[in-house]
């Protein structure tokens, strides 16, 4: 399990934070992630594991004016 925004997802197995966010339908260019307390930047996606346990916010940006 991990913990996105608040609620416990399940996590067969460890993968990239990037796989995971794209499996999810995340727009990664229009959200900002912070994985057990650390901003993760948008450069490290592709190499950063989720393991069961971790704790995600993510936060989606909302163009307006």
């Amino acid at each position: 399990m991990v913990r996105i925004n608040g609620e416990d997802k399940p996590l067969e197995e460890p993968t990239t934070l990037l796989v995971y966010l794209e499996q999810e339908g995340y727009q990664t260019n229009r959200i900002a992630v912070e994985k057990n307390g650390e901003i993760i930047p948008k450069s490290c996606y592709k190499e950063t594991l989720l393991h069961n346990g971790d704790v995600l916010e993510i936060v989606s940006f909302v163009g307006g004016g």
